[in-house]
């Protein structure tokens, strides 16, 4: 999909039914309460994610939107449609699951055609449609090969490959890269976005991965206990959370409460403060205009590969701040441990959340 094409698409969703709503949607297991009254729309051609720690439902809301549960309460809407009495086979869904779930006996060919197959679809007509999959997926010539034959990323592409080849309204994700090393975990990501913004297709990830879902969503919810906490894009969500809850899963940050907060920020609250908005200072250096400065020693540094995380402990109460400093040039000889350092960072960046 061309960039003009996407701002179109962009523009058409003001006025297309959404690809998804929920509304006031509810899931008991016993006496547990899974899902809590959740209120959530997605837009047609948008990558959303639901990002949570296990247990906060992401999950089984999935798989209410799935059709593979039902809800105990509330309404589930598809492009327009409701569909929450409707089984899996009668909601324009398909779902992308972690462990791939492909045939090992058939060709990878035969794998993405399989949708067809069960259709009645003319062998040449759903062979043909199977090739264009795998090209999308850039597996072109791979269609032969079983997918034992094939690395952990291929056999993801495939079951992408399958999952589009009848351009379903919404694709499903569940942690579908939580198999994969890093480094391929990266590549695949990559992979979706260009995949995604290529066939227009409405993406659902369901992931625990903070960074995964900045990277590659339109917007994403945050869920904790079965209920939304905050919906956004990323950036919004990052820089300015809506709860401490939201603030210390989505990245790290410096999380001041009470007594804390008026030593470190100088007022009373909840405040959040970014590491990376955290910049180590010589001591005795003084703040600029809208500066706070506040002196300290380095307590402990860990290396972690393109940058270095500080524990810093300040002189007033004790308190640690972490500061996240990027690889862009060598650290300083000053730069031990033990050794006295101003912090400093604009005022604007000690956000206040509700505690």
């Amino acid at each position: 999909m061309t960039e003009a094409a996407r701002a179109a698409a962009d523009a058409a969703r003001t006025t297309a039914p959404h690809a998804v709503r929920l509304t006031g949607v509810a899931k008991d297991y016993g006496p547990v309460r899974a899902v809590n009254d959740v209120e959530l729309t997605v837009h047609q051609g948008e990558f959303f994610s639901l990002l949570g720690p296990s247990g906060s439902g992401k999950t089984t809301l999935l798989r209410l939107i799935a059709g593979f549960e039902r809800p105990t309460a509330g309404r589930i809407a598809l492009a327009g449609r409701d569909v929450t009495a409707l089984p899996p086979s009668r909601r324009d869904v398909h779902t992308v699951f972690q462990d791939y779930a492909l045939f090992p006996h058939m060709t990878v060919e035969q794998n993405v055609a399989y949708a067809l197959t069960v259709r009645g679809v003319r062998k040449a007509e759903r062979l043909a449609r199977a090739r264009e999959g795998l090209a999308t997926v850039r597996l072109d010539g791979y269609g032969p090969r079983r997918p034992a034959q094939l690395s952990g990323g291929q056999r993801q592409r495939v079951a992408l490959a399958r999952a589009l080849i009848d351009s379903p309204g919404l694709l499903l994700l569940d942690e579908p890269l939580g198999a994969l090393d890093l480094g391929l975990r990266h590549e695949m990501q990559a992979e979706l976005k260009r995949i995604q913004r290529a066939t227009g297709v409405t993406f659902l990830l369901v992931t625990h991965d903070q960074e995964e879902a900045l990277t590659l969503s339109d917007r994403l919810a945050v869920l904790d206990g079965g209920r939304i906490e905050q919906t956004g894009p990323p950036l919004e969500v990052y820089d300015r959370p809506a709860s401490a809850f939201v603030a210390g899963f989505v990245g790290t940050t410096n999380l001041l409460r009470d007594e804390a907060a008026v030593r470190v920020v100088g007022a009373p609250g909840t405040y959040s403060i970014r590491p990376e908005r955290i910049r180590i200072a010589p001591p005795g250096s003084v703040p600029g205009p809208g500066e706070r400065c506040l002196p300290g020693r380095i307590a402990e540094i860990a290396h972690a590969g393109a940058h270095t995380r500080f524990t810093v402990r300040l002189e007033a109460g004790d308190d640690r701040l972490t500061v996240l400093r990027q690889h862009t040039a060598r650290l300083p000889e000053a730069a031990r441990t033990g050794a006295a350092v101003n912090l400093v960072w604009d005022t604007g960046d000690a956000f206040a959340v509700p505690g």
